[in-house]
């Protein structure tokens, strides 16, 4: 599954390059859409749905919607011509100020701050060509001032995030719950640490919903229809 996303943000990266090499400057930008979540609640079940919603709604696009989740941070890595192992110094969501002086005493070259702004510089790209869901790494504060841009936070009863956790990853109750708290906690973290905002601020988000009392499919809907109605 990994190999076919990787697959998938490579063409998507191809055809949007192609397409403005083309026509020359774009006039219009398209719509994107960005997923804070909390760990457990489905973002990525209702990122695939939508895909799959605006497809069925966009008939003429000649280019796909394509999921940005985990495979950002080689797309950080190819465009800043970085070496791969420099992603274990930002791994998914989980970077403190420890890992950043870590990083300036043994040298590591360009530190986690610089990563950090990479990174940003990156879904802000993204964010640009369009037609792309982005998930986590504060993609909703990078791109707020985008106006064609919606931003999704995701939540649900920890019960539910425990009980779906158990499911995809194997692991036991409290494991799954441990997991969800340390999860949330980190990217809460990340979101303060390095953009000085609140995560789970209400006012950041065009919309915010309960997967477990909505359901992923009619999230992915939702959010759809909200997106279908955004204008540049």
């Amino acid at each position: 599954m990994r190999n076919i996303q990787l697959d998938q943000c490579a063409s998507f990266i191809s055809s949007q390059t192609a397409a403005s090499s083309s026509s020359g400057v774009r006039k219009t930008l398209h719509r994107a859409v960005t997923i804070s979540r909390q760990t457990g609640c489905g973002a990525l079940p209702v990122a695939e749905k939508l895909v799959t919603f605006l497809q069925e709604r966009q008939p003429g696009e000649k280019n796909h919607w394509t999921i940005f989740d985990r495979e950002l941070m080689e797309r950080v890595l190819a465009d800043h011509q970085l070496p791969k192992y420099l992603a274990e110094f930002l791994p998914e969501d989980r970077v403190s100020r420890i890992d950043d002086i870590l990083a300036d005493i043994f040298c590591v070259h360009p530190p986690v701050q610089t990563l950090v702004q990479q990174t940003a510089e990156t879904i802000r790209q993204l964010a640009e060509m369009g037609q792309v869901i982005l998930i986590g790494r504060a993609g909703n504060v990078i791109t707020s001032q985008l106006p064609h841009v919606l931003h999704v936070r995701l939540v649900a009863s920890l019960g539910d995030r425990i009980e779906r956790i158990c499911r995809d990853f194997g692991k036991s109750p409290e494991e799954a719950r441990r997991f969800c708290l340390e999860e949330d906690q980190a990217r809460a973290r990340y979101v303060k640490s390095y953009y000085q905002a609140d995560i789970a601020d209400p006012m950041r988000y065009h919309m915010v919903i309960n997967t477990s009392r909505m359901g992923c499919e009619h999230a992915a809907r939702l959010i759809g229809e909200a997106v279908l109605q955004l204008t540049d």
